[in-house]
Order: C-alpha cells, then sequence, then structure tokens
C-alpha cells in the first residue's frame, strides 16, 4: 500500500464528499482535483479510475441515507409519523418521488451514450457551471417573497414532476443535481429546505443505480491491489458528506443559492485558467 495512492484516495473523497450535495458541482471540482492536480487516474489504469469514482460516489450516497434514514423509512411505510405536518395529513409520498425521478431517469436512458462521448469534457463543464449559476441567481430573484412550501411534506404531485423536469439539466455534466433541482423547487415557490430536502431525497434511488450499473461494466478493476484505495476513498467521501450534508441543510434557508452561484463563477475562471 503506497502512502501516497492513499493520500491521493482521501482528497479525492474529500472532493467528492463536500460537492456532491453542494449546488457547485463534483464534476467541475473532479476535474481539477484528478485531471489537473492529482492524475489520479494513473495511479492503477483507467478503468480502476472508473471504479474510484462510483465507490467515493457509493460514499457520499450512504451519507444521504444516514442522513434522511427517518424520511427513508417513512416513505417505505417502516416508521410512524415524524413531522408535525404529517400530523395534519401532509405527507410526502414514495409515489411523488417516482415522478420526481422518471423524467432524468428516461432522458439518461435514451441518452446516455450520447452524454458520455459529447459531453463529459471541460468546456461543456464551464459552461454548465456558468448557466447554472445564472438559474440559481435568476431562481433567487424572482422567488417569492414568502414560500408556499415550507417542508417538504406540503408538495404537490405537480410541483414534484416539475421538480424533475428541472433535474433533467443536471444530465449536463458540471450543471450540478442540486443546482437544478433546489433552483427549480424554490421557483415553485418551496421554501430552500423543502427544495433541498427533496433534491437529496431524490438523488439516492438516482445514484445509487446509476453507481450499480457503472460499477458492474469496471467489476474487473477490483483487484487486491485497487481494494485498499476504493477503501479509504469511500470513507473519506461518506465522512465529509455527512458533515456537508448537515452542515448544508443547516445553512441554506439563510443564505440561499446566490453565494453558491457566485463560487461557481469564480470556479469556472479557475477551471479555465487551469485547463487553457
Amino acid at each position: 500500500m503506497h502512502l501516497w495512492n492513499m493520500f491521493v484516495a482521501a482528497i479525492l473523497g474529500l472532493v467528492e464528499g463536500l460537492t456532491e450535495f453542494a449546488p457547485v458541482s463534483s464534476t467541475g471540482h473532479m476535474i481539477i482535483v484528478d485531471d489537473l492536480l492529482l492524475k489520479s487516474n494513473k495511479l492503477y489504469g483507467e478503468e480502476a479510475a472508473n471504479v474510484f469514482k462510483v465507490v467515493i460516489q457509493l460514499g457520499s450516497i450512504l451519507a444521504a441515507c444516514v442522513v434522511f434514514k427517518d424520511r427513508f423509512l417513512n416513505l417505505l411505510g417502516l416508521k410512524k409519523d415524524i413531522t408535525s405536518d404529517q400530523v395534519h395529513g401532509n405527507r410526502l409520498k414514495l409515489t411523488q418521488v417516482i415522478i420526481g425521478l422518471l423524467p432524468a431517469a428516461i432522458l439518461g436512458f435514451l441518452f446516455e451514450d450520447y452524454i458520455d462521448k459529447k459531453l463529459f469534457s471541460v468546456n461543456t463543464v464551464l459552461v454548465a457551471l456558468i448557466v447554472g449559476a445564472i438559474l440559481m441567481i435568476v431562481s433567487d430573484l424572482v422567488r417569492p417573497r414568502k414560500p408556499k412550501v415550507e417542508t417538504v411534506d406540503q408538495m404537490t404531485y405537480t410541483q414534484a414532476f416539475i421538480i424533475g423536469l428541472f433535474q433533467c439539466l443536471a444530465l449536463w455534466p458540471g450543471f450540478s443535481r442540486s443546482g437544478s433541482t433546489i433552483s427549480g423547487g424554490v421557483l415553485l415557490g418551496l421554501s430552500h429546505r423543502a427544495a433541498s430536502d427533496f433534491t437529496f431525497i431524490m438523488a439516492v434511488p438516482v445514484m445509487f443505480g446509476a453507481s450499480i450499473l457503472s460499477l458492474a461494466k469496471h467489476w474487473d478493476a477490483v483487484t487486491a491491489e485497487t481494494i485498499p484505495f476504493f477503501i479509504v476513498g469511500f470513507i473519506s467521501a461518506f465522512i465529509f458528506a455527512l458533515i456537508a450534508i448537515r452542515f448544508f441543510l443547516r445553512l441554506i434557508n439563510k443564505v440561499k443559492l446566490v453565494p453558491f452561484a457566485i463560487y461557481r463563477i469564480i470556479l469556472a475562471i479557475i477551471l479555465y485558467i487551469a485547463v487553457m
């Protein structure tokens, strides 16, 4: 086990964990830290790099599952009501989550090859960072002064579906699933916290399904030599995603989306300077 390799794994896990659920584009950050600085894809080969990116994403997914454990149990009917809204007859339903997932799932299935071949490049990520930032700023500027929906349990099926349409934007690498869906939710009158909760809840099945499929394609890269590298990255991503999700959910109703949009623009500038 090479210490440098383990350090690389820990740093990449940190980047994934801190950025996967924030509206700042984990893809943009991974390009900078992985491809431009650490060159981790050279450590064990391209196949191992693909598996590693899946493994650290699974670490982030596990963190989301921990944070929203009660909510997922509630959706599956394994836990009784957990919020005051549910006591009064309002409740987020599993069917609403499924409806929110369908648009991106269908488009992702139809255009997977095109997205992989045509949209995964530094230039397209740069554009997505800027366009996504503009969407976030606009959503904060035109949102209702007082949210119509304070908690995720007050959402309607129509709102769930429209937010699902916004999630389709995240098929464009660099746009950010959180950035697109939270912006869509805010535009529909959801509070930033309600939109964030629904975003993270939807993200778990989407990311888990995509990760498992990708892992199956590249399973040959899982060897005795690469497993320690994967484990360190997984643990790092899990720990930092757990911290990031909890911090973000406490922060989002206070700071809104504009600070994250400004950060995305700065990131795009750094990325442009780094690769051009």
